[in-house]
């Protein structure tokens, strides 16, 4: 998940004009000889003017793109932030979380249970591990906040992924 982030903050943070993949989907992120994860397929990417409003056709894979797409078509970073949040609960539960999204976004996330959120074909974590997870787990929810505004910026997920424990991310 670090690679990811680190990825996608460059692209919307240190790129003029910023880029936005509009495609972030475990179908889309290759893992190196090391693990090392890298984000691939730019096909849909959009630089994104500052000068515009960056309106689009909806595109991305279905269950990972931005709610507000489908009624606003504005393309920004924070529709790469939303599909961030899909795909690390993906990568905690070993599967796409689907409908599970819906449990675990505000107001109904308060009765998160680890059980619930891991792959159950995984060993259960340590209680170190668990808290790391739990981590992950909040931050990837407030990357899928309805109001893309309240979203976090990959920036901002990359350094707190940053201070995890490297084996743990």
């Amino acid at each position: 998940m670090k690679g990811v982030a680190h990825a996608l903050s460059y692209m919307h943070h240190s790129c003029s004009p910023p880029i936005v993949h509009r495609d972030i989907s475990s179908n889309n992120i290759l893992l190196d000889s090391q693990y090392e994860a890298h984000v691939s397929d730019f096909g849909t990417a959009k630089f994104l003017k500052c000068d515009s409003s960056n309106f689009s056709t909806l595109t991305g894979t279905y269950g990972y793109f931005a709610p507000e797409l489908a009624y606003t078509m504005k393309v920004t970073e924070k529709c790469d932030v939303y599909s961030f949040g899909v795909l690390a609960l993906e990568v905690i539960k070993g599967k796409h979380p689907g409908e599970y999204i819906q449990y675990v976004t505000p107001p109904s996330n308060g009765d998160l249970r680890m059980e619930d959120l891991l792959d159950p074909r995984i060993l259960y974590p340590t209680r170190e591990e668990e808290v790391i997870l739990m981590s992950v787990v909040k931050l990837a929810i407030e990357c899928l906040h309805s109001n893309p505004q309240h979203r976090p910026t990959m920036y901002i997920v990359s350094d707190m992924l940053v201070h995890l424990p490297p084996s743990h991310v």
